[in-house]
């Protein structure tokens, strides 16, 4: 499982030490999106942490949400592996507390 997390997070860590580290920290997030994505994926595995990581990438945009986001401690409920798009906050921010 770790090598199937290491390859999924390669383009994740190519991204924030290469071209991140170009145009400079610009996330709209704390923490920043790859940030996000890295500790989805390590708490949730991947293809729930990957949805989550999708999500919050797709709401890091002009119009999109801003501010305190962290990664949810428990996966919510009503996701499913079958129903991936339920993993992730599409319309808002996880703000709460992070124990």
């Amino acid at each position: 499982m770790k090598l199937l997390r290491r390859l999924f997070l390669a383009p994740v860590y190519l991204y924030r030490y290469t071209i991140s580290a170009f145009i400079g920290r610009t996330c709209r997030h704390m923490p920043s999106c790859s940030e996000y994505m890295i500790e989805a994926v390590d708490r949730h595995g991947v293809w729930p942490g990957g949805w989550m990581g999708f999500a919050r990438i797709c709401r890091c945009r002009p119009g999109g949400t801003s501010g305190l986001d962290f990664v949810c401690e428990e996966l919510p409920p009503e996701s499913r592996w079958f129903k991936p798009w339920t993993y992730g906050l599409w319309r808002r921010t996880n703000a709460g507390n992070k124990a």
